[in-house]
């Protein structure tokens, strides 16, 4: 395969090119590193890097002339500033129309899109069905909402992933960065009073693997464990990892008017459709990526939601 990736120096995007490139496929990024990292986009063979934003319709649509792609992975998305709407505006609908329109101008064999699930908003059921009502109330996920939607309108055969907190290599966002940078650094934390679906890397990359074959089922599936877990469970592992005692006094407190109480997608008809499931364990995840952590350590941490006064 010829895969153009947008934003492939973000968690997805490299892990993604990590797992892709030693099969042999050629692979080009684009790459503005608004949040991503340079450094995980090498000069190695079968790796090519345009740096710029899917936001600039002329660098698109060059790189994908030059490139000429059979697949292509959208993965870029603005995020880190709650209050940025036009950023958020350029780079996940501007820019996602500008993916598409490049990518059914070369008639390609697959485009796939990485989704937020906060596209369902507050949800009426928990684990959520990917069928159910999209009621996004942040930018991020206003934005990518519709994202997604001109992807659907489309015509191009894609695949759009719901994700669950997917966590591997270079996970910047989130509760299991943020304590573990902040209790190795002997900081305080709290614990909002919400649950979350964490998926492990491994699990996501098989997912990946199927949709992006040529005869796979189309159309948006909620990639998750479908297990809830509460933030204060994700506390209390980093904790346990790094030999501090327990903390029953952590403070929780309510969810803010920007977050969810409870974010956790229902993945059966993607194993129904796909014949994908979830393989590795709640413990085993958290383990996977603390371990990492200890590798590799903690740089920037980034939100969704607003900073906390």
């Amino acid at each position: 395969m010829r895969i153009l990736i947008t934003g492939g120096a973000g968690c997805l995007g490299s892990n993604v090119i990590e797992h892709w490139l030693p099969q042999g496929h050629d692979i080009l990024v684009i790459d503005n590193f608004a949040t991503g990292k340079r450094e995980v986009v090498p000069p190695v063979n079968g790796l090519t890097l345009t740096e710029g934003s899917v936001a600039d319709r002329d660098l698109v649509s060059r790189t994908f002339d030059a490139f000429q792609p059979t697949h292509v992975v959208h993965s870029a998305a603005a995020y880190k500033d709650p209050a940025d709407w036009r950023e958020d505006a350029a780079t996940n609908v501007a820019g996602t129309i500008n993916v598409v329109e490049a990518a059914r101008a070369h008639q390609v064999s697959r485009i796939l899109n990485f989704q937020t699930v906060l596209c369902y908003g507050r949800p009426e059921t928990v684990p959520i069905p990917v069928d159910h009502p999209l009621r996004p109330f942040t930018s991020y996920g206003i934005s990518k909402v519709a994202g997604e939607r001109y992807l659907a309108m489309s015509g191009l055969p894609f695949a759009s992933l719901r994700l669950a907190n997917v966590t591997g290599p270079r996970l910047a966002i989130g509760p299991i960065p943020t304590f573990y940078k902040r209790l190795k650094a002997g900081q305080g934390c709290f614990c909002t009073d919400a649950q979350r679906d964490f998926l492990d890397m491994s699990d996501f990359l098989a997912a990946v693997d199927l949709v992006m074959k040529d005869d796979a089922p189309a159309g948006i599936f909620n990639v998750s464990s479908g297990e809830g877990h509460s933030i204060r469970d994700v506390y209390d592992a980093v904790r346990s990892h790094l030999g501090l005692p327990a903390d029953p006094d952590v403070k929780v407190v309510p969810v803010g008017d920007d977050d969810v109480p409870a974010v956790v997608p229902d993945p059966s008809l993607t194993r129904s459709r796909l014949g994908w499931s979830a393989k590795v364990s709640f413990a085993e995840t958290i383990k996977r990526m603390l371990s990492w952590y200890d590798a590799h350590g903690v740089s920037d941490v980034y939100s969704h939601l607003a900073a906390k006064n």
